[in-house]
């Protein structure tokens, strides 16, 4: 029972996950209307619309004339993830995240983080890759990377089958696990930086409290964007980069009760901001 406690919220993530997918799944082959579409845009018990604000973006870009109900859809996105915190799509919504935690639980298992790798990509490339997508959905009149999207891929896939177009998440679970840690979602995917974008507003937050810690460094350890855990044996505060993707694997982990959700203080994380 401890281990299924410790475990609790990478449960909730997957029940969310696969939960979801079966919606969409049972949205086409049976009709129902819970949640009917794919994760670009969709509607809700029928009468909500939801919408992808990055394919709505692009889309845009790309010159198409949207209807009300799109904008509509994705202020309904961007509302609900700056409240609960944009990445939370990343750790919680997100079929690929399922591939990519995989890949990042085998090289941990098989300690492949500790061979030298010659390959490095930067965490700021996934806003080089949502700015080029824009442009090239400007210049060839299509949404660029929609056509491309592992997300896009697995979710059509669920509903209507495979097929061909499987190789690409194949491809990001070798490129997670022998190339580059957290690569696809934590450098590359230009989803994820726009949901870091409104993520760094969000309310809920993990915050650190810094008199439990004993500096074992698990939550590093299984963090897919480690960097934002910046004040681990500093200081006691709340992660305040949107990059968290609020997954809790360092909660989970955690044995010295030093980390745990919480309400964003924006006071003092304005006057933190001032200092440095």
């Amino acid at each position: 029972m401890n281990k299924l406690f410790k475990m609790r919220y990478l449960i909730l993530r997957r029940i969310t996950q696969i939960g979801l997918l079966f919606l969409y799944f049972a949205g086409n082959a049976y009709g129902w209307k819970i949640l009917q579409g794919t994760l670009s845009a969709s509607m809700l018990f029928d009468t909500i619309p939801l919408a992808d604000p990055f394919a709505l973006l692009q889309m845009l870009s790309a010159g198409a004339i949207m209807g009300v109900n799109v904008f509509i859809g994705a202020a309904v996105i961007v509302l609900f993830y700056g409240i609960v915190g944009g990445r939370a799509f990343c750790s919680w919504v997100c079929p690929v995240n399922m591939i990519t935690d995989l890949a990042n639980w085998l090289r941990r298992k098989f300690l492949l983080d500790k061979v030298e790798r010659k390959v490095w990509v930067s965490r700021n490339a996934r806003y080089w890759v949502l700015g080029l997508s824009l442009v090239v959905s400007a210049i060839t009149g299509l949404a660029a990377f929609e056509l491309v999207s592992p997300i896009t891929i697995f979710n059509r896939g669920v509903i209507f089958g495979m097929g061909m177009t499987g190789g690409v998440l194949v491809a990001i679970f070798l490129f997670d696990l022998f190339g580059v840690k957290n690569g696809w979602c934590g450098h590359i995917c230009p989803l994820g930086g726009i949901y870091s974008i409104i993520g760094r507003f969000s309310l809920i937050r993990v915050r650190h409290n810094e008199p439990n810690c004993t500096l074992c460094m698990k939550c590093k350890e299984v963090c897919p964007e480690s960097q934002v855990l910046f004040m681990i044996g500093k200081e006691s505060g709340t992660v305040n980069m949107g990059e968290c993707v609020n997954c809790a694997r360092c909660i989970e982990v955690c044995d010295d009760d030093a980390l745990g959700f919480s309400i964003r203080d924006f006071a003092k994380s304005k006057a933190k901001g001032e200092k440095r």
